[in-house]
């Protein structure tokens, strides 16, 4: 298989509406394969602590499988958090963690959602 640069996704996530935050690809053992915060933004967490949440990620990406043949597969992971906005989705091969503000408005989060599950669907 041949080794997809994921800059440009990450580039493209993080510019598709100015209050997004954060993009990040993770692959399966939680490894971030590449990651961008927003210019101008700063992380809530430090990079240690968003290394371990990767980890978290990959590890409730394999519990959440145990269900995919009763419920079936997870569309996507939204958590809506005090300070931002979190969202997981879950190409075959990577995981795409981002995060915006959380007063953008539900529906255009939810767009950002789809346009994501677009342009990440072949990872």
């Amino acid at each position: 298989m041949n080794k997809v640069n994921l800059l440009p996704i990450v580039e493209y996530i993080i510019g598709l509406d100015p209050m997004m935050r954060f993009a990040a690809i993770i692959d399966l053992k939680g490894n971030i394969s590449e990651a961008i915060m927003k210019e101008g933004k700063t992380s809530l967490k430090s990079q240690k602590e968003e290394e371990h949440f990767c980890k978290q990620v990959a590890i409730r990406r394999k519990i959440r499988q145990q269900f995919d043949k009763s419920l079936g597969p997870v569309n996507y992971v939204h958590i809506e958090r005090q300070k931002i906005s979190q969202f997981v989705i879950y190409p075959k091969r990577k995981t795409v963690y981002v995060t915006m503000e959380p007063a953008m408005d539900i529906k255009r989060k939810l767009e950002i959602v789809e346009l994501i599950k677009k342009k990440t669907a072949k990872l």
